[in-house]
């Protein structure tokens, strides 16, 4: 039984050389766990794109993950600018990204695209000048 594994982790903004922390540690987890590869690798895709999101745009923000037997449940939260129009932001390849953003390899639009089709549910609320909340359900 997976009942109760409950994770958090912080992501500050800009610090692009942590780019991927988080979603190392994630597959580590659930590997521990016992977590199909293929489920696993879902999981990873999400948290690394939300991981990338909060490092480009927010000031910091937290990745948690919550693992039931049914689910892995990624609950992403930022505090930053927030989007403006949510339809547009999760167009494929629609970016907001600055330049230097972009001559780092980030940036390409395909964040939220990538994180809502690695996703089983995913609820996107966002508030301008407050931030971003996501909300992924990954079936096990």
């Amino acid at each position: 039984m997976t009942q109760g594994h409950n994770y958090v982790f912080p992501v500050e903004g800009e610090r692009f050389d942590e780019a991927g922390k988080v979603s190392v540690q994630v597959k580590q987890i659930l590997k521990k766990i016992g977590i199909p590869d293929a489920v696993l690798r879902r999981a990873a895709i999400a948290i690394y794109e939300s991981e990338v999101n909060i490092i480009s745009y927010a000031i910091h923000g937290t990745a948690s993950l919550q693992v039931t037997d049914d689910h892995i449940l990624i609950d992403i939260q930022d505090v930053g600018p927030g989007i403006t129009d949510i339809e547009q932001a999760m167009e494929q390849g629609y970016s907001t990204a600055n330049d230097h953003i972009r001559a780092m390899g980030f940036g390409a639009g395909m964040g939220l695209f990538n994180i809502k089709n690695c996703s089983d549910i995913f609820e996107m609320s966002s508030e301008e000048g407050k931030g971003t909340h996501l909300k992924i359900t990954i079936n096990r």
